[in-house]
C-alpha cells in the first residue's frame, strides 16, 4: 500500500535499511553511455566520473570519492570549499542532482548487473512488440 501523506512518505524514505538504499544512488547517464549501455540509468559508486546538474556547483566534473548511504549524499573531487582554517572539505550532492559521464567498470558483478539490466530491457521491448502484433 503507498503512503499519500508526504510526512509517511519521508519516515519511509528516512527509515529504509541501509541495503534497499542502492536504489536511491541512481543516476541518469549521459547520451553516450545511454547509446552503449542500452540503458538510462545506473547505481552510483565510488570511481565513476559524474558532472553536476544543479546547484552551485553546476558544471563541475569530476570523480565520486566517497558515497554516504545514510545521509544519502556522494562527494566529488571537484566539488569542494575552503572552511576558515584554511582546510578544504568536500560538499555533499543528492545523487539526482548528478549525471553519470563515465562508469567505473572495474567490479565484475557491475558488468553483470549493467549487462543484466540492458538484456531485461530488450526482452520487454520484443514482448511488447508481440503483444501489440497479437492485438491487430
Amino acid at each position: 500500500m503507498k503512503a499519500t501523506k508526504p510526512s509517511t512518505q519521508r519516515k519511509r524514505l528516512y527509515q529504509t535499511p541501509l541495503h534497499k538504499r542502492s536504489k536511491l544512488f541512481s543516476s541518469p547517464l549521459s547520451e553516450k553511455l545511454r547509446k552503449s549501455h542500452g540503458t538510462r540509468s545506473f547505481s552510483l559508486r565510488t570511481g565513476d566520473t559524474v558532472r553536476v546538474l544543479r546547484g552551485e556547483y553546476k558544471g563541475f566534473e569530476g570523480k565520486i570519492t566517497k558515497v554516504n548511504r545514510k545521509k544519502t549524499r556522494v562527494f566529488v573531487e571537484a566539488v569542494t570549499r575552503e572552511k576558515v582554517d584554511g582546510t578544504t572539505t568536500f560538499i555533499p550532492i543528492h545523487p539526482s542532482k548528478v549525471m553519470i559521464t563515465s562508469l567505473s567498470l572495474d567490479d565484475k558483478k557491475r558488468k553483470e548487473a549493467l549487462e543484466r539490466k540492458n538484456i531485461n530491457k530488450k526482452t520487454k521491448v520484443i514482448k511488447k512488440q508481440k503483444d501489440s502484433k497479437k492485438n491487430k
